[in-house]
């Protein structure tokens, strides 16, 4: 379904995808398409997209305090270790999505981010080279003109695949791409779209509950 972006009570215009959700308006406000940078930022961000693979990205959202107490912060140094009794208890752990495989992916992740920490300039250079450094800014005027994935989502699919790196398929990749800002998928008209550098934004903000 093809929809524009939407006028809120307080006067701004904003992407139609967060709805009224004070918690997702100030993800949408915050943080999804603000340029990110920090190495394990972005493994934290690319695990919980996967966790999203079949589900609504505010279903991750709202659980994700719980997440990071789950997983020690996303810190893949602690990560890397987890063993078949810590898999064990995130798999009794209601405050998370209990799916083993995606648990055991973020654990092969983890080691897969720390060799590229040690073997390379780090997990956001081998990201951001794609990129040329800077964000891909486009122009869409609705949701219907937003793709899915595209070829260099797919490209980037298969180095992380290629690396160890578990659900990073083309779709969960272009979707992580939007959430850090390597691509500017806000509307245009959207009021996000031309502060998307995170200059003018209002800084990052952890989410209450």
């Amino acid at each position: 379904m093809s929809r524009a972006a939407v006028v809120h009570p307080d006067g701004l215009t904003r992407c139609p995808w967060p709805g009224s959700d004070p918690l997702y308006v100030a993800y949408h406000d915050t943080e999804w398409g603000v340029p990110e940078y920090d190495d394990r930022a972005l493994y934290e961000k690319l695990i919980l997209d996967g966790f999203q693979a079949g589900l609504s990205w505010i279903t991750i959202l709202r659980k994700r305090d719980n997440f990071r107490r789950a997983f020690d912060d996303f810190q893949p140094e602690k990560i890397a270790r987890y063993g078949d009794k810590k898999i064990h208890a995130l798999m009794n752990d209601a405050g998370i999505v209990r799916n083993r495989a995606k648990i055991e992916g973020t654990i092969l992740s983890a080691k897969s981010w720390l060799k590229i920490q040690e073997e390379s300039d780090g997990f956001s250079k081998l990201l951001w080279d794609f990129m040329d450094g800077k964000p891909k800014v486009n122009a869409f005027k609705t949701t219907a003109s937003v793709p899915a994935s595209t070829p260099l989502s797919i490209k980037i699919s298969k180095e992380l695949a290629s690396r160890g790196f578990k659900f990073v398929g083309p779709t969960i990749v272009y979707a992580f791409m939007q959430a850090t800002g390597m691509v500017n998928d806000h509307l245009v008209t959207c009021f996000c779209h031309e502060t998307c550098s995170g200059q003018r934004r209002a800084p990052r903000l952890k989410p209450s509950r």
